[in-house]
């Protein structure tokens, strides 16, 4: 079953070429939930076998990347602080995986490191997608915002594309998915284990 899934995600990728590869790392970068594990190692993965070219997928994908994030910036930048947290306080919010929990997380993330978040952040999964709105609120300037959200999707995009390459050189791509879904489910065993002895201490 997940060898099926494999072959309809190159499958799929494939048949999208480097303009798809931008428009969902375009998408991935914005407020809309989309992993960019799921674009960007497969259209490696076809550039080890000579279908794509590995530079044009890490190009389309870092400028997606950062046509995405411009999205955020400019709605935060014109909407205002109140506004954006008013939208993520709603019930469709949940939709696209947005509260105001991780809003206020990823400010507070800005807050505290200024201007070059904004290239540490596209590193960080769970403040990748929301670093560009505190920086829309603060009214960042653009040249530098957009030079350093390029920097920090460019390294994000390219670690993802030299992993993708390498499994698909090896033949080993259905292993890196293997890994990398279970060393989340590591993951989450090991923070609910984290809060549930916590509890237990506290009570």
């Amino acid at each position: 079953m997940f060898d099926s899934f494999i072959e309809i995600l190159l499958g799929f990728v494939g048949s999208m070429d480097y303009w798809g590869v931008f428009f969902l790392m375009a998408v991935e970068s914005s407020f809309i939930p989309f992993p960019s594990e799921l674009v960007i190692p497969p259209a490696a993965y076809l550039a080890a076998q000579g279908e794509m070219n590995l530079f044009l997928i890490i190009l389309f994908g870092t400028l997606g990347s950062l046509i995405g994030a411009w999205v955020n910036y400019f709605l935060a930048y014109f909407l205002g602080k109140p506004v954006v947290y008013s939208l993520v306080s709603h019930k469709w919010a949940k939709v696209f995986l947005l509260n105001e929990k991780k809003l206020h997380h990823a400010e507070k993330y800005f807050l505290e490191y200024g201007s070059i978040s904004t290239f540490i952040g596209r590193l960080i999964p769970a403040v990748r997608q929301l670093i560009s709105l505190p920086a829309g609120f603060a009214s960042m300037n653009l040249w530098k915002f957009s030079l350093f959200t390029f920097l920090g999707a460019g390294a994000w995009v390219t670690v993802l594309a030299f992993l993708g390459y390498y499994f698909g050189v090896n033949g080993d791509f259905e292993y890196y998915y293997y890994l990398k879904f279970g060393l989340l489910s590591l993951g989450f065993v090991l923070f609910f284990l984290g809060i549930y002895v916590i509890r237990k201490r506290c009570h």
